[in-house]
């Protein structure tokens, strides 16, 4: 059998090394590293494989090679990189932090770590300031990152300060075990079949064949992308329509909302990306500054404890004022008393 190690502890700094015997043969390489040592999720084997430091009988590989009886793999686990990203000072509003993990509820505009074009002021530069024991399994730019969410979308977040934590949390995404609940507000144009109230869309994700920066449900390959929804509101004025709507993710693409959305017809208020021309026939005064998405509720099991966690941001100031616009607008016109 493939050995087990002895501790949960993330072996960093060490080389651990399998030989694969001949009930493991035929197997993913990532796979099986990442069930022979416990401390290592396989989304961490496979960034150790990009990096080299995942050796085949002396020879680097690839994560889906098939492994056969008798190679030896070796795994370097170097100590985690310190993270380079300054810390800066920025306001953040936690809703719970131990010593395992900080959930919090990111405002719109903030950016989760830095990239081209967002060098600092971002999420991770906050939470250097905030704490010093970050998880450094995300990488010198996203210590202790486990999830996104997109610039410009707000809501709920979690963030890992240690590895043990990190790997547990990553687990659970990849599992699709975590609850993600976002309310968006979307177009509905007037002469287009109604969204029915309730409703599921399981799909394929893939990159769109000729927008880049986009993704869509409507490719020949992909993977699979589930998500259930709810129309809790609707709204109607001359000319335009739009809904609110809760999405329920159950599983966690890129832009997974977004895309639903839009290939359902009913693209996300203010989402210049996805939403085109149905975003600029919308009366101006009631568009949004940013796309209209948040992340109102994650749920997840504590990495240490198993607790049942669940949290809830409102809808924020700007969203909110959005459905009161829209309200008002849809509301019919008083009629002029008699002369």
């Amino acid at each position: 059998m493939i050995p087990k190690p002895r501790s949960p502890t993330p072996p960093v700094g060490r080389t651990l090394v399998v030989t694969v015997d001949a009930e493991a043969g035929g197997q993913r390489l990532d796979a099986l590293l990442a069930a022979s040592f416990q401390e290592l999720s396989r989304a961490q084997v496979q960034r150790l494989i990009e990096q080299g430091q995942v050796l085949v009988d002396g020879q680097s590989s690839r994560a889906a090679a098939r492994v056969r009886p008798g190679q030896r793999l070796e795994v370097r686990v170097p100590p985690p990189a310190p993270a380079e990203p300054e810390p800066q000072e920025i306001p953040l509003r936690i809703l719970l932090e131990d010593e395992d993990l900080v959930v919090l509820d990111k405002p719109a505009g903030l950016v989760v770590h830095p990239a081209p074009g967002s060098p600092d002021g971002t999420l991770v530069n906050a939470l250097l300031a905030h704490c010093d024991d970050l998880s450094g399994v995300g990488g010198v730019e996203r210590p202790g990152i486990v999830h996104r969410l997109d610039r410009n979308t707000s809501g709920v977040m979690v963030v890992a300060k240690n590895d043990r934590a990190h790997r547990d949390l990553s687990e659970q995404f990849q599992r699709h075990d975590v609850e993600k609940l976002y309310l968006a507000f979307a177009v509905a144009r007037p002469g287009q079949p109604a969204l029915p109230d309730r409703g599921r869309w399981d799909t394929l994700h893939g990159r769109h064949p000729v927008h880049r920066k986009r993704f869509s449900s409507q490719v020949a390959r992909g993977k699979r992308a589930l998500s259930e929804y709810e129309v809790l509101r609707r709204f109607a004025g001359p000319g335009w329509g739009a809904l609110k709507v809760a999405v329920r993710l159950m599983t966690g693409r890129t832009h997974q909302v977004r895309v639903h959305l839009c290939d359902a017809g009913h693209p996300l208020l203010g989402d210049t990306l996805y939403g085109g021309r149905s975003e600029r026939s919308f009366p101006l005064e009631l568009q949004p500054a940013r796309q209209a998405l948040h992340a109102h509720k994650l749920g997840f099991r504590h990495p240490r404890t198993r607790e049942l966690l669940a949290f809830e941001s409102p809808l924020p100031f700007d969203l909110a004022e959005l459905e009161d616009r829209l309200v008002t607008a849809s509301r019919p016109a008083t009629p002029a008393p008699p002369a």
